[in-house]
């Protein structure tokens, strides 16, 4: 018997953190080398929960996988994530709702 191809999968989970200001929510992205998608979440999920652990933190129990395109291993500007949401909200409107609501603890870049 053959071991199984192992390819490149970046997983998403996400965290509630308390702080005295309130509930901050973490989504959290890990690389790994794996049969099959649900082999990535599995191990991604048991890290996610030593690292819930660690740092005091809730796990949503929220993964979802994304098979990398590369067949090597991942290099500059290989896509790590993607996920298509059908929305009826226009451009700006959209990354208003879920990416740009002003309560986000980031660095981005958004076109003038």
């Amino acid at each position: 018997m053959t071991a199984a191809k192992k390819s490149w999968y970046a997983v998403r989970c996400v965290f509630r953190w308390e702080a005295s200001e309130g509930p901050s929510y973490e989504e959290r992205l890990t690389l790994w080398r794996a049969g099959s998608a649900d082999e990535a979440i599995g191990r991604a999920e048991e890290e996610a929960g030593r690292y819930a652990r660690e740092n005091g933190v809730e796990y949503l129990e929220f993964a979802q996988s994304y098979r990398l395109a590369t067949d090597g291993p991942p290099g500059d500007g290989d896509e790590v994530f993607s996920l298509l949401r059908d929305s009826e909200l226009d451009g700006e409107a959209y990354l208003d709702r879920h990416f740009d609501t002003g309560q986000e603890r980031q660095r981005h870049a958004r076109g003038a």
